[in-house]
């Protein structure tokens, strides 16, 4: 059971939470959603036990307990499948004294009877911890996670960003412990991937606390929503879907009341003011008056503050944007990019859709010119003003640098009056602009990201999982900004909307090929 009993956290002169209450059985699958900066991260790491409340109790009872933070931690130097055996330390290490035995009876020397006697104990001691069933679980989940088969000699070290985030999450599936806490585990999953963890939680019988955006995951795998706003917790039963009918009836139901409340009290002050000059009425007068202080006030229900943004495009482009020819690229013994060919003329919004670890992250970073393939060519209209945009941009953010000093870093030409109104739309207004990136949450940090991207002049977008760690309302705005954007686009995305209302053109990269699929073509003035 994950637990919460009137805890309080506050950081500095902030208070984060002030009176949050919950529980989750065994059973149950809570989806924890709310604002970005409401505290949901601080609350995973406080039940986890890697911070303590300043008030109030936490944390799980009933067996272990899973965490999946945003960071994946793990030894670069180890294989794949040596990572994910240290799921099970008791096993592995009963493991080894089972290797150091058979070695001895296999030298000989010793009392050889007593060395048997020993492994049988071993051997039923690793039969006790399930250990031979180990390898067979931890292939499934690879396999669900859409790990190749030669990627279990892979070093971790060697995968991208987005595939060590699924070792973290592998490693904490393969030991199916009794509690888990996952913040946003779909954010570097493709549609199968979350497809298949969706279903294996589905199956989960512990107590489940998962932080994410994808509202289309939680009304799979959701029991219970718990929303975390203004310090507080409120629970709904059933799925994301369900949370947000009941949460608008309440709203509804909260705004009638304050509606009558407003017309009674109304009307009790409208007494008082007629009859307060009366000394026949005095007595009534001041009973009512104290009757209206005595009034808890029913509060009007007030819409989120959400980003509002523009996407510009700064100059017009040759019509002939981007061409690469016959570029391939390989890291090291590993070949990613064989002879692909992509034309991108003024215009075009191209999506790129394909597994992760693919290519498209290469393709995209080659046509930028972080890095330079391996082979082939990469040619750019003279009037391109390109900008690229990392799935990971918000990961090198200067952690001691202030909001607003971070976005002045890639605009130093543009006064202070603009850069404040720019960071008014991504909702940091007021003092929120000399906060320091470290002590932002992980989607403020996205939306610091987003700021600093948007605010440079271009009229080609570079965009590799651009929707990645970004809340609904600011997905949906960055969309829909894409959408009417007039410029050019080159955009990696597992996001559906992005592929149905962005994209006119897009290319599978896939086995280090780059294929447009036709049926996909659209006109994009339709």
């Amino acid at each position: 059971m994950l637990y919460a009993e009137g805890i309080a956290r506050s950081f500095g002169p902030v208070d984060v939470l002030t009176d949050v209450s919950f529980s989750v059985s065994a059973g149950e699958r809570a989806g924890l959603v709310g604002p970005n900066g409401a505290g949901k991260s601080t609350l995973l790491r406080l039940v986890a036990g890697e911070d303590g409340p300043d008030a109030g109790a936490c944390g799980h009872r009933g067996g272990a307990i899973g965490y999946l933070k945003q960071e994946a931690g793990h030894d670069p130097g180890r294989t794949l499948f040596e990572e994910l055996w240290t799921a099970f330390p008791d096993a592995r290490a009963v493991e080894r004294q089972l290797d150091e035995v058979a070695a001895r009876i296999e030298r000989g020397g010793g009392d050889l009877d007593a060395l048997i006697a020993h492994q049988g104990g071993l051997f039923e001691r690793f039969e006790a911890l399930d250990g031979y069933r180990i390898e067979s679980r931890i292939g499934r989940v690879l396999d669900g996670l859409g790990f190749a088969p030669d990627d279990r000699t892979k070093r971790c070290g060697d995968f991208s960003g987005g595939w060590q985030m699924r070792i973290a999450l592998a490693k904490i599936l393969v030991r199916r412990p009794e509690n888990l806490l996952l913040d946003e585990p779909t954010n570097h999953l493709d549609a199968a991937a979350r497809d298949w963890l969706a279903d294996d939680l589905q199956k989960y019988r512990g107590a489940a606390l998962v932080v994410t955006h994808d509202a289309e995951f939680l009304d799979r795998v959701a029991t219970r929503i718990l929303e975390l706003r203004d310090g507080r917790v409120e629970s709904y039963t059933g799925n994301y879907s369900d949370y947000q009918r009941q949460k608008t009836e309440r709203l509804q139901q909260q705004d009638r009341a304050a509606a009558r409340q407003e017309r009674e009290l109304a009307k009790q002050e409208r007494f008082i003011e007629r009859f307060r000059a009366k000394a026949s009425k005095a007595t009534a007068v001041k009973s009512r008056e104290k009757a209206v202080a005595k009034v808890e006030r029913v509060a009007r229900t007030r819409k989120d503050a959400e980003v509002r943004f523009t996407l510009e495009a700064h100059g017009r482009s040759e019509r002939d944007v981007l061409l690469l020819e016959h570029v391939g690229h390989a890291y090291g013994d590993l070949v990613v990019l064989v002879d692909v060919d992509l034309h991108v003329e003024r215009g075009q919004k191209v999506v790129l859709v394909g597994p992760n670890g693919s290519g498209k992250s290469t393709l995209l970073r080659i046509a930028a010119g972080i890095i330079a393939p391996s082979e082939g060519s990469v040619r750019w209209a003279e009037r391109a003003r390109a900008q690229y945009y990392d799935q990971h941009q918000d990961e090198v953010l200067d952690q001691s640098s202030t909001v607003l000093a971070e976005v002045r870093s890639v605009a130093k030409d543009e006064p202070d009056v603009r850069l404040r109104t720019v960071l008014g739309q991504f909702l940091f207004r007021g003092d929120d602009a000399f906060k320091t990136i470290g002590v932002l949450s992980g989607g403020e940090r996205s939306r610091v990201a987003l700021a600093k991207f948007l605010i440079q002049r271009s009229n080609v977008l570079l965009l590799d999982e651009p929707t990645n760690h970004l809340d609904r309302p600011t997905r949906k705005k960055l969309i829909e900004a894409l959408e009417t954007y007039e410029g050019t686009i080159v955009c990696a995305s597992h996001d559906p909307a992005i592929l149905q209302r962005v994209a006119t053109r897009v290319y599978e990269v896939k086995d280090g090929a780059c294929r447009e699929l036709i049926e996909h073509r659209r006109d994009p003035d339709r």
